[in-house]
């Protein structure tokens, strides 16, 4: 066991219904980098990923495509693995539920909740959304819809095993309530107790008989088992949970998982249903639950059907491995949702990664090289502004695993950029080419070079988390190896005599926009190609592959213009950003949505007619563009305190307003 005790640190498992996205992709690339930070720290860790890979979708995709289900995640699963391969994540197992062990034990798990009770035989009828494989009563749809996903659902009746959830409920409330840190971010937290838990828990349906592709039920075969109780079992599973209590060392040694890191349209799932089931089972709950945001494609959810699908293979090609990681992981905000888009990326690329960093590496290395050949000596001749630089070096540690600490990962890796452009600063303040004109400056001229090759070694440590390669290469360049824990918050640990390279390699070379984006456009033509290939190949017709496709971008929408105002005019509007907190369906509508906005240090109450296109559960967390100074009115009798701001296309679908890169709520719309 490590200095500090186990981690044990899960993603969800990928579904095998397709190649997943950069969005997808983060997720891994976030755990990695905790994991391997944790490891850094002096912790045994345990990483575990794998691919979710039975149900309903996947049998219905697998038809379509001619092949056998395990033919089908077989395939996917392979592409799963070798995307999270590439971006060089450090799992330690890779769990696929299709596995025999796996599925011997949810078997075993699903006839222990029976003969305990918590399972019962009933009969289902209701409304069935195959992509989300949930059930719903009418009153709990969103315009007709499933209130997840917003898709299509079908009419289901079926013979199938419920789970009592209320045997449960009111111990996961005083668990929640008793450990704050359980769900993060909050927001989740609310959204969880305030929209499931408090009104009241349905019993889950937890079998199905109309597909066979799943694990079946040992003592009724017609039946399998349903597909979240044996996706979430994969924690357990894998590292030796035995229902027939014969669980091995493993499982005994790191349960319960210290964190389980999810996309939070999945929080419901893992926040709810699974500490019921470990609650049946009698076993302890995992340690905090990480419900990330998501990575919106230009501020929208990536989607082959229009054309906005962003893969980490694509960006790895034309960027690099670490240029990739260094984007998802410093462009994630903590609690609300991230912007990609291909101009964006080139821009970080620009400015941080070659400015800042390549930069400074190339810089430091070369003038050691042009002034002393190479050497690095410590002379001791020391003035006021050498003392700043090796606080702001040998404090990085401690601030970064206060960030780490919070799972703010972007946080965390800014902080290491923080010693890299005091290292740049420290270069402008002490002017090392204008003191290598005066021999007398030669012993100062040392020192600040020592001192520079000192900070770029101890931050380089410290990003080895977040950018592995990139690390390493610039250790290689130092002539030196990457610092424990420990020496990174110490000052001057570089061999005094030591040599850099006297060949610097450029880590990121600038790119030009105007070169990058053309093979941008090529991978987004490709992409449509190949959605539209897949449409036909699925039996659509070539209308109907470009109805799916969506309006093309060049559409554009023409309306009846309005008075002309004043500026006096529209200075007297407030405008606001403003974070959503809390958001439920309002009783009385089936088109309102009661909101709960954070603006500044008050929160407003806002009523508004997105039912149609927003689930509470997808309000929570935004960052939206508020009329705060609207008169108060009742809607549906409910109190409404301003407007959130949405546009409106041909067909009448509201799209909600967000500023385009992160802001803080209460921040001005000018």
């Amino acid at each position: 066991m490590g200095e500090k005790g186990k981690y044990y640190i899960t993603t969800a498992i990928a579904y095998t219904s397709g190649t997943p996205h950069i969005g997808n992709t983060y997720e891994i690339v976030l755990a990695d980098a905790i994991a391997r930070y944790r490891r850094f720290e002096g912790y045994d860790v345990y990483f575990q990923t794998g691919t979710d890979e039975h149900g309903q979708k996947i049998q219905e995709k697998a038809e379509k495509t001619g092949v056998t289900p395990k033919e089908y995640v077989d395939r996917v699963a392979g592409e799963v693995k070798r995307i999270w391969d590439r971006m060089n994540t450090s799992y330690d197992n890779f769990v696929r539920t299709t596995d025999a062990d796996h599925e011997r034990q949810v078997a075993k798990i699903f006839r222990k909740l029976y003969d305990k009770g918590d399972i019962y035989k009933g009969a289902y009828e209701g409304l069935y959304c195959t992509p989300c494989e949930s059930f719903w009563t009418e009153s709990q749809l969103a315009d007709g819809r499933c209130p997840d996903c917003g898709g299509v659902v079908q009419p289901a009746k079926e013979e199938a095993y419920f789970f009592k959830m209320s045997n449960y409920a009111d111990r996961l409330i005083e668990h929640i309530n008793t450990h704050p840190e359980f769900i993060q971010p909050v927001s989740r937290k609310n959204e969880m107790m305030n929209n499931f838990l408090l009104p009241g828990l349905q019993d889950l349906c937890v079998s199905r008989t109309s597909f066979s592709w799943g694990i079946q039920v040992d003592f009724d075969p017609k039946h399998v088992i349903y597909v979240w109780l044996d996706a979430l079992s994969n924690y357990i599973t894998r590292i030796g949970y035995d229902a027939d209590g014969a669980s091995s060392e493993q499982f005994q040694k790191y349960w319960p998982a210290e964190l389980h890191l999810i996309g939070k349209d999945i929080i419901r799932f893992h926040t709810i249903y699974w500490p019921i089931f470990l609650m049946a089972l009698d076993l302890p709950l995992p340690k905090q639950i990480f419900g990330h945001p998501w990575l919106l494609q230009g501020g929208d959810k990536m989607s082959k059907s229009k054309g906005n699908v962003i893969y980490a293979d694509d960006m790895a090609d034309i960027f690099g491995v670490d240029a990739t990681r260094y984007f998802v992981l410093h462009e994630m905000p903590f609690d609300n949702d991230g912007i990609i888009t291909w101009e964006l990326v080139i821009e970080r690329f620009n400015s941080d990664l070659a400015n800042v960093l390549g930069n400074l590496v190339n810089r430091t290395i070369s003038m050691s090289n042009k002034y002393f050949g190479g050497i690095v000596t410590r002379t001791g001749i020391t003035e006021e502004v050498d003392a700043d630089l090796k606080a702001v070096v040998t404090g990085a540690r401690d601030r970064v695993t206060e960030k780490m600490e919070q799972n703010r990962v972007a946080d965390a890796i800014s902080e290491v950029f923080a010693v890299f452009r005091r290292c740049n600063k420290y270069i402008d303040e002490t002017a090392p080419w204008v003191l290598a004109k005066n021999e007398a400056d030669s012993g100062r001229l040392s020192e600040v070079l020592y001192n520079l090759v000192e900070s770029v070694a101890t931050g380089a440590s410290l990003l080895y988390s977040f950018l592995p390669e990139t690390a390493e290469k610039i250790a290689a360049q130092l002539n030196t190896r990457l610092r424990t824990y420990e020496e990174t918050a110490q000052f001057g640990l570089y061999t005094d005599g030591g040599r850099v390279t006297d060949r610097p390699q450029i880590l990121f070379a600038r790119l030009d926009p105007k070169e990058v984006l053309p093979k941008t456009e090529a991978v987004r033509e490709a992409q449509q190609k190949a959605f539209e290939a897949e449409q036909q190949a699925a039996g659509a017709a070539p209308e109907e592959a470009a109805a799916a496709a969506g309006p093309e971008n060049h559409t554009v929408i023409d309306i009846e213009p309005k008075e002309e105002i004043t500026y006096d005019d529209f200075m007297k509007m407030q405008f606001q950003v403003g974070e959503v907190i809390a958001c439920e369906a309002v009783p009385k509508s089936k088109k309102l949505l009661c909101s709960q906005v954070k603006i500044g240090s008050s929160v407003k109450q806002i009523v508004s007619g997105i039912r149609k296109y927003y689930t509470p559960e997808e309000m929570v967390g935004k960052k939206v563009m508020v009329l705060v100074n609207l008169k108060p009115a009742k809607l549906a009798g409910v109190l409404s305190e301003g407007m959130l701001l949405c546009a409106e296309d041909a067909e009448g679908a509201l799209a909600l307003l967000a500023p385009e890169k992160p802001m803080p709520a209460g921040a001005e719309i000018c």
